[in-house]
């Protein structure tokens, strides 16, 4: 079976704890271990490096994490600390802590734990714990200058966002990477469906331990096979996957329990308590990431609408965490992006903005734009002094009768229709694999979709002139199906030309001449179409509105490519099978529920979405 180290290799970003043969660290930094206590006299295990050159002071770059402050042991010492190499070298005291209940930390875990707004004496949340942890740094730590600066990717992301709240005087400075903003929005579900190819990762979060452990105490399912469309085609109805996880596994009922977005998800979210943040902020998130793309954004334009700090928000051509990485090519699957662009990201935004804060003068005046953009269409950086651009144009397209997007409405409203079978679903890829968490999707070629007669199609003539996209995109469909509940997604792709040449990372097997290259992506459960809280079946062949918002792009269509929109039901196993009969909880439907039905897309269906003019 699969340890939890493998996890770290397939999931979260490993550049900082990863063991090479580097001694920088040992040679540059002492290592101390030990145990800083909380209000209520729990002890959280923190790891601290200090500069060996005790002749000056310096600011503190403090991340906390479930994934493990390893390696344990005075004399075990990392290989890359800090946000990066830069940073690593220009001095900081670096902090790792494992967050209460996880590892060497003493504790409950709770996934997720909710914010408690006024506590009373000794009650605890994460904001509590790290408020705490860095008041006890700044009073116990030799030559710190008594400035806090904290980061994360992914969940520590989410415990860096978790930082600016209730924020202690000293934390000067934030950077949330990929944070999740809400789990029933990022990772686990998307618009209420639950993301299946996520399961995995319920062992990571759902068994609870019962004393400080340093090495894994739970162990990734075996699975028995590497496809991943087939084994889950298998266990279909998804109650059957109980087969591999118990009672013991708190977060995989929990998940069975809460369908819905009810008070267990709601007191989870954080976006929600976003409210006049005293911290310089700088969000940084992948245009392709497949995990958090909802956190991300909702978080900087939460802080942009509630708070008056210094709020900017960083987004490359990067999957979950490539930010923090350092190949000379920037591929995501078969697209090339460009050469060294986590490397400049690096030094050139990431170092600059915590210099300034924690050793510089402070203030607002950084050098870096609101908004670093990058165009992924164009393959360029972009600033901007707010985001979305206001100068961006609204523009509403059609998705019109024979398979085709057009800038003006119909007259008269028809519609396309398709059978939907949920035993034969749209795969979501191509590839034969048991991927932990995909990522190669979010730029897959989607020709092998087109081609499915469950999969509908609107394309544009081909573009006479660039067209740059910013910002989010709506999709107000009207649809009707014969059953009574179905899932909608609508994928934004960019057609490229017959003359398109191929990439270095290209697969063997396929060619960019006319390659259908994903730009974004969504799904919406239809029974939650009016409300999260409360789903709703559909009336038999009724037509109804259903509305989804795909988060934010930055891409342009170059001339001679074509704009092009999927509609389909099913995206396999990416998220779990809709039975397309409605029932109170999907985790219970049976068999019998699964039921084939036809689906209809009206004609005065739009995509609503802002343009850049020239």
């Amino acid at each position: 079976m699969k340890r939890l180290s493998t996890v770290f290799l397939l999931l979260f970003v490993t550049l900082t704890i990863a063991q090479v043969d580097d001694s920088y660290v040992k040679d540059n930094y002492n290592k101390t271990e030990t145990y800083i206590t909380m209000r209520d006299g729990i002890k959280l295990y923190t790891v601290i490096y200090s500069p060996k050159d005790t002749s000056k002071k310096y600011p503190i770059l403090f991340q906390r994490t479930p994934y493990s402050c390893r390696p344990y042991g005075p004399d075990q010492y990392r290989s890359k600390i800090g946000p990066n190499e830069f940073l690593m070298k220009d001095g900081y005291i670096v902090v790792y802590q494992d967050v209460r209940g996880r590892w060497m930390s003493e504790g409950v875990y709770d996934n997720m734990r909710a914010y408690i707004p006024n506590k009373k004496k000794d009650q605890t949340d994460e904001a509590s714990d790290t408020y705490d942890s860095i008041d006890w740094l700044v009073k116990n730590v030799k030559n710190n200058n008594g400035k806090v600066g904290t980061w994360g990717i992914s969940y520590p992301g989410f415990y860096a966002t978790y930082s600016l709240l209730d924020a202690h005087p000293a934390l000067k400075a934030s950077s949330p990477q990929a944070c999740i903003g809400d789990f029933y929005f990022d990772d686990f579900h998307h618009n209420g469906a639950y993301f299946l190819s996520y399961w995995r990762a319920t062992a990571v979060f759902g068994y609870e331990k019962t004393e400080p452990v340093s090495d894994a105490w739970y162990e990734f399912p075996y699975l028995g096979t590497q496809d991943q469309y087939q084994f889950f085609l298998d266990y279909t109805p998804i109650s059957k996957l109980d087969r591999y996880y118990k009672e013991d596994n708190v977060f995989w009922q929990q998940l069975k329990e809460h369908p819905n977005y009810d008070e267990f998800w709601r007191s989870r979210g954080i976006i929600q308590h976003l409210k006049d943040i005293k911290p310089a902020v700088m969000v940084v998130g992948g245009l392709f990431d497949a995990e958090d793309l909802y956190g991300p954004f909702e978080t900087y334009e939460t802080i942009e609408e509630t708070s008056n700090n210094y709020n900017t928000v960083v987004f490359g051509p990067w999957s979950h965490g490539d930010w923090a990485r350092t190949n000379k090519r920037q591929a995501i699957g078969n697209v090339y992006f460009g050469d060294n662009i986590s490397e400049d990201y690096q030094k050139n935004v990431e170092t600059p903005f915590f210099q300034h804060f924690l050793k510089g003068p402070g203030n607002g005046d950084t050098g870096l734009p609101e908004a670093y953009m990058f165009d992924s269409g164009s393959r360029e950086w972009k600033r901007y002094n707010e985001w979305p651009p206001k100068e961006a144009k609204p523009t509403t397209w059609w998705l019109q009768s024979n398979q085709r997007l057009n800038k003006v409405a119909e007259k008269s409203y028809t519609f396309e229709s398709f059978e939907s079978d949920p035993k034969k679903p749209v795969p979501y890829s191509e590839d034969i694999k048991m991927v932990f968490t995909p990522r190669k999707y979010m730029t897959d070629d989607q020709r092998f979709a087109a081609r499915r007669t469950d999969v509908l199609v609107f394309e544009s003539p081909v573009m006479l002139r660039d067209m740059t996209m910013v910002g989010d995109i709506i999709a107000k469909l009207k649809v009707a199906t014969t059953g009574t509940d179905a899932d909608w997604i609508v994928k934004l792709i960019d057609v490229y030309p017959p003359d398109a040449k191929d990439y270095e990372e290209t697969q063997e097997y396929q060619k960019m001449s006319n390659y259908h290259m994903m730009v974004r992506s969504e799904v919406m459960r239809g029974r939650f179409r009016n409300s999260f809280s409360e789903p709703e079946p559909f009336v038999p062949n009724e037509k109804t509105d259903v509305t989804i918002k795909l988060q934010d792009i930055h891409h342009t269509f170059k001339k001679g490519h074509k704009v092009q929109i999927q509609i389909q039901s099913s995206w396999f196993p990416l998220i779990d099978l809709n039975p397309q009969t409605f029932v109170d909880n999907i985790f219970e439907a049976e068999e019998g529920d699964f039921q084939k039905q036809i689906h209809k897309v009206f004609n005065d269906s739009s995509i609503e979405f802002s343009i850049l003019q020239k």
